[in-house]
């Protein structure tokens, strides 16, 4: 009897731990999707304010930063949270990400074409920040992946699956770059 009373409990110790853990690793899951809404923002912020400073100096590139207005409006009308974060929801995103991610080169290429804007400080400081909040969006894409990565481990592994069944955890979808992204294009400059 005392077998059976001893299995028992290392059985509910061990779905109470398990469950926990997903807890946990949901938590985690929302503060670091958290982290990158918050680098989003950031971006998002910026380029009105780096379209503003260009379109002083190259008025005539009006499709330029019209694309640039376009994909950052597409990209800010997606709105993800951190309980909604699905294949679907985060493909939208990504592909909203990748349109934006081009349209900014092509602001940029057009910027070299005019060495006085280059030199503005206001554009070069908007320049810097926006370069380190690309680089903040990537180590905070890095950050989530590595955590949807243990997630889905440990849904899909078993015995743990046994419970993620039992109460729907369910695998969560990486942030990605698309690969046909934008992004990962070359931009041509052009004098």
């Amino acid at each position: 009897m005392e077998i059976i009373i001893g299995a028992v409990v290392v059985l509910f110790a061990w779905v109470f731990l398990t469950y926990n853990g997903f807890i946990a690793g949901r938590n985690r899951l929302e503060e670091a999707w958290a982290d990158i809404d918050v680098q989003l923002k950031r971006r998002y912020d910026l380029i009105p304010n780096l379209v503003e400073t260009v379109k002083g100096y190259a008025a005539h590139e009006k499709e330029t930063l019209e694309g640039v207005i376009k994909a950052r409006a597409a990209a800010t009308a997606i709105n993800i949270d951190a309980g909604n974060l699905t294949a679907e929801t985060m493909g939208m995103l990504q592909g909203a990400t990748a349109g934006l991610g081009g349209a900014l080169s092509k602001l940029m290429a057009v910027a070299e074409q005019y060495p006085d804007l280059k030199a503005n400080e206001n554009f070069l400081e908007l320049q810097r920040e926006l370069t380190d909040t690309e680089d903040k969006i990537q180590a905070a894409r890095r950050f989530y992946n590595g955590t949807v990565r243990d997630f889905n481990i440990k849904v899909e592994s078993v015995p743990s699956n046994i419970i993620a069944s039992i109460f729907k955890f369910t695998t969560q979808a990486f942030f990605e770059l698309a690969e046909d992204s934008e992004e990962r294009e070359n931009v041509n400059v052009e004098f």
